[in-house]
């Protein structure tokens, strides 16, 4: 088995890469999906972010508004450092979970954690490579503008919030281009599905 973490800028494109993946025959773990999971009401993470902050971070019916707590988390390091150390932990014990699942039926699997700030909250080290999904800033700036509403101002304060894409970059084992068509990034996909699964059957052989 081999796995890999999946990474990329903000609106890089991550989630449509990490699709191809799947459609590619990848089992995918989704760590944001699991960053939601494990603040569902009255689990042990939303009650940590209750008591810190308080009910004004909920919704009506009792779910954390992830809106509102985005915008305090990218605008305040220390809020964000806070809130990492209460639902991160949560977070990779499902991962941990999921992983021993896959590798118990599968010792050939290729797994891509598919992980935002992989290198932002220093991870690395969980995979055997690392994949980061590239498009330059000013073209994120754009996508958070068209996709979220944002003004320029927020969709800076949100990219300032992460590592700079072009360190991701010469930290990462692979580089997708995500700035030209499907078909290009598709090729791209393609090219580092087949050099992990040669690695994939090299460690079931050991």
């Amino acid at each position: 088995m081999i796995v890999a973490g999946l990474t990329g800028g903000i609106a890089s494109g991550k989630s449509t890469v990490a699709r191809l993946f799947r459609d590619m025959g990848c089992h995918i773990i989704d760590l944001d999906h699991l960053s939601r999971v494990v603040v569902e009401p009255d689990k042990p993470a939303w009650r940590d972010l209750v008591d810190w902050l308080g009910r004004d971070v909920l919704n009506n019916d009792r779910t954390l508004n992830r809106r509102r707590l985005a915008g305090m988390a990218f605008t305040n390091t220390e809020t964000r450092k806070h809130l990492e150390k209460i639902v991160h932990p949560r977070v990779f014990e499902d991962y941990e979970k999921k992983l021993r699942s896959i590798r118990d039926k599968d010792r050939q699997a290729i797994v891509i954690a598919d992980i935002p700030l992989l290198m932002e909250v220093d991870v690395q080290h969980r995979f055997d490579r690392v994949i980061v999904v590239y498009v330059p800033p000013e073209e994120q700036i754009a996508r958070l503008i068209r996709r979220d509403g944002l003004t320029r101002r927020a969709a800076l304060d949100r990219l300032k919030s992460q590592m700079p894409i072009d360190e991701k970059t010469k930290a990462a084992d692979y580089v997708i281009d995500n700035t030209g068509s499907v078909d290009q990034t598709e090729q791209q996909v393609r090219a580092v599905y087949d050099a992990l699964g040669i690695l994939a059957r090299k460690t079931d052989k050991r």
